[in-house]
């Protein structure tokens, strides 16, 4: 059984929320509930997460933890990670950097470079959602590693309309439902998709 048996998530955008209410239940069973709280942005979500963490501290059960989930962006991601793990310190909680048995509430994740890479890393999950899409997709220049992909969420709208799919620009959230409902976690070939999954095993106690 896990050690925590919720999660809170909070996300910049409602794609976001639409992947995880998929993947999450594939990475932790049935025994774990949880919700995902979208923001407008990371601007938005990072704004607000200080205020947010300190109200959490005033209420969160012992047995329930946080998940943190911005994209990288092509930013330092080092920086940003300080900024998540500082906000999660200061307002009281031990994160998986500073617990020293192991057991932590908050857990800060990024997904390099945006969340459309982790589609990139489930070729299978993008076939299925969207046929058309090439299975050499993955074997192609610029695309064989998921998070080393510039411009992510517009290789994805450029793929998709090239199978005759989101002719109209691409649907983030559509995309995000449709695709992650295919996703396999252990098979995924982004390295930061297989961070977030680890991390999560391990912020439940489920490792």
């Amino acid at each position: 059984m896990p050690v925590l048996d919720h999660v809170e998530f909070l996300v910049e955008e409602p794609s976001a929320e639409e992947a995880l209410y998929n993947i999450v239940p594939k990475i932790l069973g049935q025994d774990v509930s949880f919700t995902v709280y979208p923001h407008q942005g990371k601007h938005d979500l990072l704004k607000k997460l200080p205020s947010r963490l300190r109200g959490y501290r005033a209420w969160l059960p012992d047995n329930a933890g946080i998940v943190v989930l911005i994209d990288a962006d092509g930013q330092d991601c080092s920086h940003q990670k300080v900024i998540l793990e500082t906000a999660a310190r200061q307002a009281g909680f031990l994160t998986r950097g500073s617990a020293e048995d192991g057991r932590f509430q908050v857990l800060s994740r990024l997904a390099i470079e945006e969340l459309e890479a982790w589609f990139f890393g489930d070729l299978a999950a993008l076939r299925s959602a969207y046929p058309g899409i090439s299975a050499s997709l993955g074997e192609r220049a610029g695309y064989r590693d998921p998070d080393a992909i510039r411009g992510t969420w517009e290789a994805l709208e450029r793929e998709l309309q090239r199978a005759g799919h989101h002719r109209e620009g691409l649907a983030k959230i559509k995309a995000a439902r449709e695709i992650s409902a295919y996703m396999e976690p252990e098979q995924n070939r982004s390295r930061s998709f297989q961070v977030f999954r680890q991390g999560l095993l391990a912020l439940v106690g489920m490792e």
